[in-house]
């Protein structure tokens, strides 16, 4: 019997550690800005999923492009169906890595500035991305925030003839997660 509970004892020691790998957040901050010469374009959202695997380095983010919010119902509606075309380019996703995983302690408090690459793909297209992120280690939680430019024309996003002078040409974009470790194995 003993050596019965010693192995489930083990065999649940190793699940515990397996899902303690990886975190997740429900509810990333995923905004973008561009400077435009008449107004401004700015938009946020709550709702961006992320899995982060602390062993590997492996990082994957998600977000419904319709979660994003504008001020203006106009514009909302305009970037949804004029630019990117979000009923037949629903979703955005990143998949890539930390590339200097030895330099982030997820056991120790501190700030942790690294590359991360990967491929981010939006309205049908996928592109390799590098940029800096700051993992931010606080007590066992980990966070993640990153800023990047985006070309508009690597995506094939095309700005309508009437836009062409008020819209830029590139979208800064920032996220910030806050990831929680996943229950599950």
């Amino acid at each position: 019997m003993k050596p019965l509970v010693f192995l489930l004892f083990v065999v649940l020691q190793c699940i515990t550690t397996n899902a303690q790998e990886r975190l997740l957040t429900r509810n990333g901050s995923i905004s973008f800005y561009s400077k435009a010469p008449l107004e401004n374009i700015e938009a946020n959202t709550q709702t961006a999923v992320s899995v982060l695997d602390r062993k590997t380095g492996q990082i994957e983010f998600s977000v419904l492009i319709k979660s994003f919010t504008f001020e203006k119902a106009l514009m909302q509606e305009h970037f949804n169906e004029d630019y990117l075309e979000s009923d037949k380019f629903p979703k955005s996703t990143f998949k890539g890595h930390i590339a200097d995983l030895n330099k982030v302690s997820f056991d120790k408090d501190g700030q942790y500035t690294v590359p991360v690459s990967g491929e981010l793909t939006m309205h049908g297209q996928s592109r390799t991305l590098t940029t800096l992120a700051t993992f931010t280690i606080l007590k066992g939680a980990a966070q993640a925030d990153a800023q990047f430019d985006v070309a508009l024309s690597d995506y094939n996003i095309t700005i309508p003839s009437l836009a062409k002078d008020k819209v830029s040409k590139t979208v800064k974009i920032a996220l910030h997660l806050k990831y929680e470790a996943q229950t599950q194995p």
